[in-house]
């Protein structure tokens, strides 16, 4: 029997606006869609937010047994810089700016996403497709498209004619907006423009000479629609309806407005079941913009080489930091709630490493089964990481009162705490502890307790001076004593 049968998991479906009980097409499998990067320049923090967020939810449905397939594209072509219209490929922008192919623009940034999102600790999806590997499925689905009506042609462009789709389906169902009220703020098209109206959106563009990316088509040389890569590669892999698609709140309008009336126009009906969208990053209460500062980098992040944060973090605490905010809230990065994550990080993994030797008794004063509902309750709960690592935190506070000798555990129940822990913080969160590397942690032990023991001999010839010298410079590379009945014990934040 399988965990899922046993759950009952609600998503937040940003398609009617509140929680739905999960219910997948077909019984224990699970096919999910998610918006990859845009490979023209390295991998942004709050893209990395979105897709953890999603690694995350793979992650718990993996952990219920589920049979998941999961897809994560890379866009290569056809996302012009702006999100415009007309303009510049951003990747061939940066191709003509650095002097290089545009593939090798592709490859270096592509290099750079798997390796962050690997030192993140992600778990690789089912499948990555590419946008210029599917040229042909994209050329396709505008033939049909064009053939039922939903869209028009005019000077070897191709064009999807939102009008027209709108009466007999609902344009702008999935952001709340409507066409009317569209047209009504929008600008008069200008002589320049070939749309019918400003609302439609492009699914083929005609090369101009200039451009470098470009592909054969019946409409003439040219370059795919960036909201057609998705419609072509979801339903490729996944059918013409799938149960979830995720992706940044950035891209719920246009860009999967216009997946789901694309898709409805060839096939006829929704696409998807569950619309997922994680939430923004901020950095010091300010969006992040490279152009006034406020940026900053994963990797910079890691190495401390940055001007806005007081150290290095490690991938794993800055993980921590993100999931303890839930994935549809806007989470605000700074040095002091780094620091607050990574004593919050140090104290979940000491907690970890006491539980492996703790003592255990005939009886429990903890109730851990009472304590692992809660836990696939807060996951059950539109994948509530929040109230989950808090629920860690409540199993590390007994972790340390059963070490203490105020309470009891039974060998049932902290064998039963220790796999629900390990699964929960290694499986689902994606944590890892850097610092428990055996031969580093035996050495720093060894030294520790050969300082506790100086402490003791100083403290015992009322050297008082040196004792606490011992103890505070100890503390000062965050190494913190704690004096009890059985002796001194240190650890490490």
């Amino acid at each position: 029997m399988h965990l899922y049968q046993d759950q009952e998991l609600k998503i937040y479906n940003s398609l009617n606006g509140k929680k739905e009980v999960f219910t997948p097409l077909n019984e224990g499998h699970i096919g999910m869609y998610v918006c990859g990067p845009t490979v023209y320049s390295n991998v942004h923090l709050g893209n990395c937010r979105t897709f953890m967020s999603f690694d995350m939810i793979f992650r718990y449905f993996r952990h219920l047994g589920y049979k998941v397939r999961y897809v994560r594209n890379i866009t290569d072509a056809g996302h012009l810089v702006d999100d415009a219209e007309d303009g510049e490929d951003k990747i061939a922008k940066k191709a003509r700016l650095e002097k290089l192919e545009p593939m090798e623009v592709v490859q270096r940034y592509t290099v750079d996403f798997h390796t962050i999102l690997q030192k993140f600790n992600f778990l690789p999806p089912s499948i990555e497709p590419t946008a210029t590997g599917h040229i042909i499925e994209q050329i396709e689905i505008i033939k049909d498209i064009l053939e039922k009506g939903y869209a028009y042609e005019i000077n070897d462009s191709v064009y999807f004619d939102v009008s027209k789709f709108n009466e007999d389906h609902e344009y702008g169902k999935l952001s709340g907006r409507k066409l009317e009220d569209m047209i009504a703020n929008t600008r008069e098209l200008t002589a320049q423009d070939e749309k019918k109206s400003p609302q439609d959106f492009a699914l083929w563009k005609k090369a101009e000479p200039q451009h470098i990316m470009r592909w054969p088509s019946p409409w003439g040389d040219g370059f795919p629609g960036w909201h057609l890569e998705c419609t072509a590669m979801s339903t490729k892999y996944l059918g013409e309806t799938f149960d979830i698609h995720g992706g940044g709140m950035d891209l719920k309008f246009p860009h999967h407005e216009c997946e789901i009336a694309q898709a409805e126009a060839c096939n006829g009906h929704s696409p998807v079941n569950y619309w997922m969208h994680a939430n923004m990053l901020t950095l010091n209460g300010k969006k992040m913009a490279k152009s006034t500062g406020n940026s900053i980098l994963p990797g910079e992040i890691f190495s401390g080489n940055n001007a806005l944060l007081s150290k290095a973090f490690s991938p794993s605490v800055v993980r921590f930091f993100m999931l303890q905010a839930h994935y549809t809230s806007i989470l605000d990065l700074s040095n002091d709630a780094l620091l607050a994550s990574e004593k919050g990080f140090n104290r979940l993994m000491d907690g970890l490493k006491i539980l492996k030797n703790l003592d255990t008794a005939k009886s429990s004063d903890f109730d851990v089964p009472a304590w692992k509902k809660k836990c696939y309750e807060a996951m059950n709960d539109d994948f509530n990481t929040p109230i989950l690592i808090a629920q860690l935190f409540e199993a590390v506070k007994h972790i340390n009162a059963i070490k203490e000798g105020r309470e009891n555990i039974s060998l049932e129940d902290k064998n039963e705490l220790q796999t629900t822990m390990n699964a929960f913080v290694f499986d689902v969160l994606g944590l890892e502890d850097k610092n428990d590397n055996e031969g580093d942690t035996d050495t720093l032990s060894s030294v520790v307790e050969l300082l506790i023991q100086l402490r003791k001999e100083a403290r015992d010839n009322k050297d008082f001076a040196t004792s606490d010298k011992i103890r505070d410079q100890l503390a000062a590379v965050g190494i913190q004593l704690k004096d009890g009945k059985e002796g001194t014990t240190f650890s490490v934040s």
